[in-house]
């Protein structure tokens, strides 16, 4: 499993739900309404109310919190309209009862159109339910005053004021409410468009990430093998000819090429970085390969490896990132020679122009094909090199052959 397999949990995961903030939100509704019924039942037999018109008024209260608890709390959580319109006339009727017992129940009214403009939707329908509930509670008025004309007029103007309150605080709060919706649905937009982003990062670390794998194992392992099979065939003709000797320096060859691609597996595993740097520099790196790429071929390999210390513009050392592109670009170029070439001499060379490093191989073999096309470790390494801010060049040598040249500017570590 990769890395980015495995924080994909962490860049995947699911987005905070909007519901959940809704919810802590209604809770404080719901406690403030219970309040409101529950000093309104302690207020009224305060002011003197009593016997049958204090319990129906307790009885009218009863069932609005009843309504609330079945239909009212659940519409408020859900936008459930058939919930919220098959509570709100209990309220409404509920409400203009307990007024009509005594008119200090009209505390009731700072929860109830409350609740009308909370629940109902359209805006409309709140309007409408508010018109209803100040008319049965101008109604619940006059019925305690001995329900007569003279009582009507009296409470109309009193209930004509909380309604014209009411509507302008309920449309104020509609308003406000849809604009959060509005913020609420972009937030949600946004935050599945974070998500999907998330994933798309995470699936394009993924891919990258294997991608990168499969040239490490290209320009490594796969590479040690082919010398293994080259290395093993060799051996096997020289025992056809009965050149012990000769099978014995080829089988010593594939020993110790196994035993660097093993040490190379376990660095991958381990760290990511080549072991031929490990503990030494680029240069002293070169010079292995190149004796090994003698060694197994027969092909001599001249090393140039100029100024032994690369420093950046501002004094700092050359990151070991590059010595890791040049060192994989110097093992695809002579695997190359080794397959295609049929050379008898290559040179690698490593100068170190202002502000950057260059690494070269040249050969004296047949050159490129007429028909030539990149396979994938040259793909790769120029890949590598556009990476790390470089660039990959390959062509015809000056005299004949081919001529690999990878530049890469100088970063500090």
């Amino acid at each position: 499993m990769t890395t980015a397999d495995q924080e994909a949990p962490d860049l995947v995961a699911d987005p905070p739900d909007d519901t959940d903030d809704w919810d802590r939100q209604v809770i404080w509704w719901d406690v403030a309404f219970v309040a409101i019924v529950l000093l309104t039942a302690v207020a009224l037999p305060l002011s003197g109310q009593s016997g049958r018109e204090l319990w129906v008024a307790y009885g009218a209260m009863a069932t609005i919190l009843a309504a609330y608890t079945a239909w009212g709390a659940p519409a408020a959580r859900s936008r459930d309209q058939r919930r919220a319109l098959t509570y709100v006339p209990v309220l409404v009727v509920a409400t203009a009862v307990a007024v009509s017992q005594g008119g200090l129940a009209t505390f009731l009214l700072f929860g109830a159109f409350t609740q009308l403009w909370m629940l109902l939707e359209p805006p409309r329908r709140a309007v409408l339910a508010s018109v209803a509930l100040a008319v049965a509670t101008t109604f619940g008025l006059a019925y305690e005053a001995g329900f007569s004309s003279q009582g009507l007029l009296a409470a109309a103007p009193q209930m004509a004021v909380a309604l014209a309150f009411a509507l302008t605080l309920g449309l104020w709060t509609a308003t406000w409410m849809r604009r959060s919706d509005e913020r609420a649905q972009l937030l949600r937009e946004l935050r599945a468009t974070q998500a999907q982003l998330a994933q798309t990062h995470h699936s394009a670390g993924v891919a990258a990430e294997r991608e990168r794998m499969a040239r490490e194992i290209h320009d490594t392992l796969a590479q040690g093998f082919t010398s293994v099979v080259m290395q093993a065939q060799a051996a096997s003709a020289a025992l056809d000819r009965g050149e012990e000797t000769t099978a014995r320096e080829r089988l010593g060859l594939i020993e110790a090429t196994g035993r660097e691609n093993l040490a190379e597996a376990r660095g991958l595993v381990a760290a990511f970085a080549p072991v031929p740097l490990q503990g030494s520099t680029l240069p002293e790196a070169l010079r292995r390969l190149a004796d090994r790429f003698t060694a197994e071929t027969g092909t001599a390999v001249r090393i140039d490896v100029g100024s032994p210390v690369v420093t950046s513009d501002d004094g700092g050392a050359v990151d070991p990132t590059t010595d890791v592109v040049l060192l994989r670009a110097a093992q695809e170029a002579l695997t190359n020679v080794r397959r295609h070439a049929g050379a008898s001499a290559v040179t690698v060379r490593l100068t170190h122009p202002h502000g950057g490093v260059e690494l070269e191989v040249s050969d004296d073999g047949r050159g490129l094909p007429p028909q030539f096309s990149e396979g994938f470790g040259l793909t790769g390494m120029r890949e590598r090199a556009a990476a790390a801010g470089g660039a990959l060049e390959i062509g015809p040598a000056p005299t004949r052959g081919t001529r690999l040249q990878v530049r890469l500017p100088v970063v500090p570590s």
